[in-house]
């Protein structure tokens, strides 16, 4: 009798054992699909940064592989489904990216990139007139994006189209904080008789894109745009450039003609456009107020401006001269590198003057 009690009283136990575990084991299992399921609803967007890391990189080909994927994971997300369409444009399978991205334009939360993407694969399908048609719809959606006049313009120089400007300028008029609009005006008054906004859009781009690689090629046309500018003895401008700002900008800078006389580098331009800040505050600033001068008054005031001469003209005048002056004045050029990474350039909506 003993024994079999025994024998019960273990076979209890082992149930009670077995019971528990399988309660544990449940319990287990239930948070593990907790957890699955909370980790399933950030899959997409993890995938998504995942994704724009090798963008980054430069590597689409696996930015495709994970985008795709995290479309099937949520395929409402617009941002996802256009990086996706961007990284087959930048892979040249423009149809397929157009496949992508053209169902999006149907969206309400389309924005402005959706008609750049879609717009810049229809161009290179050679679908012109749709590409045309298409940037037109979106500056007509998106009357401030400066993108979308820069996109239009850059189309229409493509095919001659001198009009091109005509857009720019729009974009630098509704939409100043964006970049690319100052660099092709001013490419494109660099090949005219203008000797004025060439010069003025170049610096206000350098100081949006400081380190861009199209930074160089602009600094290359303000050194240029300044031997134009001090080409003939007394300053003018056309007839149909002249406005309050450039007859104000022109009269002030042909106060150093004699400066020029020595002709233009980085040192007479330093003391040729110190001078000129200092009249132009004197003389206009309350009237015609300029960012870029405010800037380069700043700099004035803080001993940086010789600095900021020498990297805009002296980097591409002489590169061996302007190391070896930099290395010179290391304490300024390290006090200047320190400014220009601590600023953001942004030019403000009020003073448009072209």
């Amino acid at each position: 009798m003993l024994y079999i009690s025994r024998k019960r009283c273990c076979s209890s136990i082992s149930f009670f054992i077995f019971t528990r575990m399988k309660r544990v084991s449940l319990l287990i299992t239930a948070l593990v699909l907790a957890f699955c399921n909370l980790a399933f609803s950030q899959t997409a967007k993890e995938l998504h940064e995942t994704a724009r890391t090798f963008m980054q990189q430069g590597d689409y080909a696996n930015a495709v592989l994970v985008l795709n994927r995290a479309v099937q994971l949520d395929p409402s997300d617009i941002d996802i489904a256009k990086d996706l369409a961007f990284n087959y444009y930048l892979q040249k399978d423009f149809n397929r990216g157009l496949e992508v991205i053209k169902p999006l334009l149907d969206r309400e939360d389309a924005d402005d990139q959706c008609y750049q993407i879609a717009g810049n694969i229809y161009r290179q399908l050679g679908m012109l007139k749709d590409c045309d048609k298409l940037f037109r719809k979106g500056i007509k959606k998106f009357p401030e994006s400066g993108a979308m006049y820069n996109e239009l313009g850059e189309l229409m120089w493509s095919q001659q189209d001198y009009g091109a400007i005509k857009q720019w300028e729009k974009g630098i008029e509704t939409d100043p904080g964006f970049p690319k609009n100052y660099y092709n005006a001013c490419k494109y008054y660099y090949l005219t008789a203008d000797k004025v906004w060439s010069i003025l859009y170049g610096e206000i781009f350098i100081n949006m894109e400081t380190m861009s690689s199209r930074t160089p090629e602009i600094k290359s046309i303000l050194l240029d745009g300044y031997k134009k500018l001090f080409a003939d003895a007394q300053l003018s401008v056309a007839e149909d450039e002249k406005n309050k700002f450039t007859d104000a900008f022109v009269k002030t800078m042909n106060k150093q003609s004699s400066v020029a006389a020595n002709g233009i580098n980085a040192e007479t331009l330093t003391m040729i456009r110190s001078r000129f800040i200092l009249d132009w505050y004197k003389d206009y600033a309350d009237k015609l107020p300029f960012k870029l001068f405010e800037l380069q008054q700043q700099l004035l005031q803080n001993g940086m401006f010789e600095v900021y001469n020498q990297w805009i003209f002296g980097s591409v005048q002489n590169l061996a001269a302007y190391q070896n002056w930099t290395a010179a004045h290391a304490a300024e050029y390290n006090e200047f590198n320190k400014f220009q990474r601590g600023r953001v350039f942004k030019f403000p909506t009020a003073q448009y003057y072209h």
